[in-house]
C-alpha cells in the first residue's frame, strides 16, 4: 500500500500524504519548455507527452500522488463535442434535449488515456500512487448549455429549477459516460479516482442535494478503487454533501478544516484545504499554514494534504518545495 491508500483508507500512516490540484502546469518550467514545443490538446492526445507532463512534478517533488494528465473536457470530445481552447475550453452552446441525446461514451477515443495511465505506471515509482479523474455531470452540464466558463452560470441554474425530465436526461447521460470513462482509466492503472464538481458551489443547498449529489454519486456507484469528491464553494451543503457516496472529500479553504470534518463525520476520509494564494506568499507564512492544518488534524486518520483548489500558475518553485518540506518534517 502506499500513503494515498492508506489514509483514503483511513489507516495509520508516519505522515500525511501530500499532492496539488493541477500540479503538472504551468508553474513548473519544464512543463512551460514542453509547451513551447507542444500544443494542449496536442499534449493531451499523445500518450508519451501527457505521461511525461504527469511524472514532472513526481519528478522534482516527489509528490504521494501522481495525477493523470488530461481535461475533463476530454472524455466529451470522445462523445462528439467539439471543444477549443482559448485558453480555457470553448463549445457551441448546446439545450438540455441535445445533451440528453449525446452518444455513449466512445472508449477508443480516449484509449490514449488508458495509454497514458499504463506508461505512467511503468515509470512512477512504486510508493506513488496513480490518480484518474473525471468533471462531474453538474459541471460538464455547466460548460455545454453556457459553451465556456462563466461568471455566474445563470443558464445551470436556470436549469436546476425548470429542466423537469429533460435535466434529469442530460444528467443521467453524462454520468453514465463518466462513470465508463473512470472505469476505463481504473482499468489501465488508476488506483485511486477523483471528480471535480468545479461549478457545483453555485447552486442552492436544496438543488446540490436533489440534483448534483445524485449525479455525482451514479458517477462513482460501483468503482473498484478509492473515490474523492471535490466540490469547491460548496461548504454550505457539507453536512449533506455524504450522499455522494465517496470514500473521501476534497474542501477548499473557506472553512477551517477540523470544522468541516466534523461536519462530514470523521468516519471519512478529508482532502485539503490551503489557499493557494498560501504559495504567492513566503516559506515562513507557508510552515505556518502547514503547521496549523497539521494540528486541525493530528491524530485523526483520513488526511490527504492538498490546495483548496488548484495552485496557481505564478506559485514561486521554491514555495512549492517549503510547502513539501513542512509537510514532511524531519523526513528526506
Amino acid at each position: 500500500m502506499t500513503r494515498l491508500l492508506d489514509a483514503l483508507a483511513r489507516r495509520p500512516v508516519d505522515r500525511p500524504p501530500l499532492w496539488i490540484m493541477r500540479q503538472a502546469g504551468r508553474y513548473l518550467p519544464e512543463y512551460r519548455e514542453l509547451r513551447r514545443r507542444h500544443g494542449f490538446q496536442e499534449s493531451i492526445r499523445d500518450p508519451r507527452i501527457a505521461a511525461e507532463i504527469t511524472l514532472q512534478p513526481i519528478r522534482r517533488f516527489g509528490f504521494d500522488g501522481a495525477i493523470l494528465f488530461a481535461d475533463i473536457m476530454t472524455p466529451l470530445e470522445a462523445m462528439g463535442v467539439h471543444v477549443t481552447f482559448d485558453p480555457g475550453p470553448k463549445l457551441t452552446p448546446a439545450t438540455l434535449a441535445e445533451v440528453a441525446d449525446l452518444p455513449d461514451l466512445d472508449l477508443e477515443r480516449v484509449a490514449n488515456v488508458a495509454e497514458t495511465l499504463r506508461l505512467v505506471r511503468e515509470a512512477v515509482p512504486a510508493e506513488v500512487t496513480i490518480i484518474g479523474f473525471a468533471g462531474a455531470p453538474t459541471t460538464l452540464l455547466a460548460y455545454l448549455l453556457e459553451g465556456g466558463a462563466s461568471k455566474d452560470h445563470l443558464l445551470l441554474r436556470r436549469a436546476m429549477h425548470t429542466g423537469g425530465g429533460e435535466l434529469d436526461a442530460a444528467l443521467d447521460t453524462l454520468a453514465r459516460a463518466m462513470h465508463a470513462y473512470l472505469t476505463m482509466q481504473i482499468d489501465a492503472g488508476a488506483q485511486v479516482v477523483q471528480l471535480f464538481d468545479s461549478w457545483a458551489g453555485v447552486l442552492s443547498r436544496e438543488l446540490l442535494e436533489t440534483r448534483a449529489f445524485p449525479a455525482a454519486a451514479s458517477v462513482l456507484a460501483d468503482l473498484d478503487v478509492p473515490t474523492i469528491y471535490f466540490a469547491p464553494g460548496a461548504g454550505h451543503a457539507l453536512a449533506s454533501m455524504r450522499s455522494v457516496g465517496a470514500d473521501a472529500y476534497g474542501v477548499d479553504w473557506r472553512i477551517p478544516i477540523d470544522e468541516a470534518w466534523d461536519t462530514l463525520g470523521g468516519d471519512v476520509a478529508i482532502q485539503g484545504n490551503l489557499d493557494p494564494a498560501l504559495l504567492l506568499t513566503d516559506p515562513t507564512t507557508i510552515r505556518a499554514a502547514v503547521d496549523d492544518l497539521l494540528t486541525r488534524t493530528a491524530g485523526r486518520p483520513g488526511h490527504v494534504v492538498n490546495l483548496g483548489h488548484g495552485i496557481d500558475r505564478r506559485t514561486p518553485l521554491e514555495h512549492v518545495a517549503a510547502l513539501v518540506a513542512a509537510v514532511r518534517g524531519g523526513e528526506r
